[in-house]
This record gives C-alpha cells, sequence and structure tokens, in this order.
C-alpha cells in the first residue's frame, strides 16, 4: 500500500502515566504524527478501493467519527492525492450531488510508476522509428503475459460471463489493479440480454505511459474481451481522466466458444467506446 509517510517510528516515553509504563516493559505510545499518517495510509487505501466514496461510507469502513474521517480527508485533500467529485445520487431528482472522494491524477501517479520517463521515451524513439505499429506491436507483447496466466482461472469459472468477469476481477486485484466487478441486472420492461457486469479498476501501474499512447488501453480492452469471452466497451479509462478504468460486460450469454473471440470484433467497439468518460 501507497504510505504517505516518510517518518519513522520512535520510542515515545512522556511524563507521567506513558513514561512509567514503558518502564514497567508495556508498549511505548506511538508519537501521535506517526500514528496520523497510518490512519490517513488506511484512508487513502479505502478511497483507492472504493472510491467514488462518501466521509460517512468511509467512517462505516473503517470505523472512524465523521469528525475523525473528514480530518484526514481535509488533510489528504491539501496534500493533493484525493480530490472531491460531486456525484448525484440515483433517484434523487435534481438535488445538489453528493461529495464522493476519488484519487487524484496526483495520488494515482504516486503508487509505483517509477521508470515511466525512460519508457516514455524509448517509446516515442520507437514510433518515431518503426510508427504506430511498431508502438501497438510492443503494447501487444506486453499484455500476451497476462492473458496466458489469466486464461486458465478464467476458464475454471466456466461459461457464465458474470463468474469470468468476476475471475477476471480478482486476477487484476491480485497484479494490484484493485478490480472490483459489479453486476448490474435489468429490471423489467427491459429484457434480462441487457444485464451486465461493470469491471473497473482503480489503479493502473502505466496510467501516464497509457495517457500518451492510448493503444494501450485498447489492447488491455481486446484481452478483456477475449478472456470473458464476449464483446466489451471501456466506458472510461484513468489516462484520459476518468476515476476508475471502467469495462462494460454484457452477460445476457454464456461465453461463445469458450473465452476467445476474433479480434476484429473488439477493436471496432474500442475504437468507438474507449475513453468516452473523462474527469468533469
Amino acid at each position: 500500500m501507497y504510505s504517505m509517510s516518510n517518518a519513522t517510528a520512535v520510542p515515545f516515553a512522556g511524563h507521567g502515566a506513558p513514561r512509567a509504563a514503558a518502564e514497567r516493559g508495556h508498549i511505548a505510545a506511538v508519537p501521535v504524527a506517526d500514528a496520523d499518517e497510518r490512519t490517513r495510509d488506511r484512508v487513502l487505501g479505502a478511497v483507492l478501493e472504493h472510491g467514488p466514496v462518501s466521509a460517512a461510507e468511509l467512517g462505516d469502513l473503517l470505523g472512524f467519527t465523521p469528525a475523525a474521517v473528514r480530518r484526514h480527508l481535509d488533510h489528504l485533500s491539501r496534500r493533493g492525492v484525493i480530490e472531491v467529485k460531486r456525484v448525484a445520487k440515483a433517484g434523487a431528482g435534481a438535488g445538489r450531488p453528493a461529495r464522493r472522494y476519488v484519487l487524484s491524477s496526483q495520488g494515482q501517479s504516486s503508487l509505483g510508476n517509477d521508470y515511466l520517463d525512460i519508457a516514455s521515451l524509448a517509446l516515442k524513439q520507437l514510433q518515431a522509428v518503426a510508427g504506430d505499429e511498431a508502438v501497438r506491436q510492443f503494447a501487444v507483447d506486453r499484455f500476451a503475459e497476462m492473458e496466458a496466466r489469466y486464461a486458465p482461472e478464467i476458464e475454471q469459472a466456466g461459461p457464465d460471463i458474470t463468474a469470468r468477469a468476476r475471475a477476471l476481477s480478482a486476477a487484476l486485484s491480485r497484479d494490484g489493479f484493485v478490480a472490483s466487478a459489479a453486476e448490474i441486472q435489468a429490471k423489467a420492461p427491459l429484457p434480462a440480454a441487457l444485464s451486465s457486469v461493470q469491471l473497473c479498476q482503480g489503479h493502473c501501474p502505466i496510467q501516464q505511459l497509457a495517457a500518451q499512447f492510448p493503444v494501450f488501453c485498447d489492447v488491455e480492452t481486446e484481452v478483456f474481451a477475449r478472456l470473458v469471452g464476449v464483446d466489451v466497451r471501456r466506458l472510461s479509462t484513468l489516462a484520459r481522466g476518468g476515476h476508475v478504468c471502467t469495462t462494460h460486460i454484457p452477460t445476457g450469454r454464456l461465453a461463445a466458444g469458450g473465452s476467445k473471440i476474433p479480434r476484429t470484433a473488439t477493436a471496432s467497439l474500442v475504437e468507438v467506446n474507449n475513453h468516452q468518460q473523462e474527469r468533469p
């Protein structure tokens, strides 16, 4: 988990009872600043995993009072690692949108983006020398290893698309993408065939790179389509300013022919639908 703290915890033995407790062999009290930093790390982690999320929801998740969670949120906002997103509550009419917290671009870029400057320079030179197709082939090769690792696990989930989407979400989370799969059931009079899963990724380790070379998002979307076995649509990406990467996976039918579909079928969808949602 990303840590905001560079401080090193040191033993604390103040005057009176804390010092006496330390002398009796009890665990020394933790400095308030260190305890706050660790708590903020927990808040930041919860925003990453559950965002967009309200202060009240964070308090329930972490067991904090409203005043405590807002204090930590204010601190993280001042540091620029989280930001507020206004979200209209479903069925709430024309009322004021609710405040929800998400990681900012600065917060995302702080989560393990080593060597991206070098990679960006190398890809620009590759593009200049060999053209766009060479960059695309680089992206295809990069995601081929992911597809090969994920395929057996997703095949074990069987032909049900929802089960396959959840297996994909679990595999992505294991690799640090902070993924989730939310099932959306179509309600009458809409046909059940319109049911879907929204696959969300809260973190992208190559976000800055994908912002310069969107083909990485395109190829990843194609891999997802082949893995789950249906055409999928990328509704938003972190690389283009979305608060999460969101992939729409229709679940109204079984996977056709196992997990494979022609790349051309997904490519047309990606071209039209990739990166539609950006930050407001």
